[in-house]
């Protein structure tokens, strides 16, 4: 997946949050959004993804060359943030089953080897609501690299994982990103040491606002 950004800027009442970002994002590269708490890393993936429309300028996407328009972007991406919840009514099988309803899964993996590479197989008849916070974002990163999707945002990917936790993640990242359009939201390095393209937000942001 291909993105161009031209201009894209975006304001909640009369603060500007960042202006006149200006891009070309090339197909399955992997980009790091970094700057201090509240700079609007989150914001601006809110934008891309299209969960929040851009105040200025304009997003396009493409796929093999060929646009996709913005109200249909949503086909082709998954995103694992903390503001993001989990229908905690869903057993983990009922879940990766009504997931993957919508989405393809990578490589043909199966919803067993999915939980197995989660740790979480032991836990496949358990609710959601029962999984403690660190099982809940192995099964979000989870869900995000084991579908098809073209390009993935993870907001603050380690949140509520420990050490061992981060070394998956990280292993995740290796095996299953080849063939992704990845950005990850975040200022800790450690999260993002696979980028070599880095999206800095405070040089989008007006001085007065520093």
């Amino acid at each position: 997946m291909e993105l161009k950004l031209d201009q894209v800027s975006k304001r909640y009442q009369y603060e500007w949050i960042f202006k006149n970002i200006t891009l070309h994002i090339p197909a399955l590269s992997h980009w790091a959004i970094t700057g201090s708490n509240g700079s609007g890393k989150s914001t601006l993936l809110k934008c891309l993804s299209g969960i929040n429309p851009v105040t200025h300028g304009s997003i396009s996407y493409f796929s093999e060359g060929k646009e996709i328009e913005g109200n249909e972007i949503f086909k082709s991406l998954v995103i694992s943030a903390p503001y993001m919840e989990l229908p905690e009514e869903f057993t983990l099988r009922e879940l990766l089953q009504f997931h993957f309803k919508f989405k393809r899964p990578a490589d043909n993996i199966s919803l067993d080897a999915m939980m197995d590479i989660m740790y979480l197989k032991a836990h496949e008849n358990k609710p959601i609501s029962q999984f403690s916070s660190g099982m809940k974002q192995r099964l979000k990163l989870g869900l995000c690299f084991f579908s098809a999707s073209k390009l993935v945002f993870l907001d603050e990917p380690t949140s509520n994982l420990d050490e061992q936790g981060i070394v998956w993640y990280l292993q995740l990242v290796k095996e299953f990103s080849k063939n992704k359009t990845l950005f990850i939201c975040s200022n800790d390095p450690k999260e993002y040491t696979f980028c070599h393209h880095v999206i800095k937000m405070e040089d989008f942001k007006n001085k007065q606002n520093l």
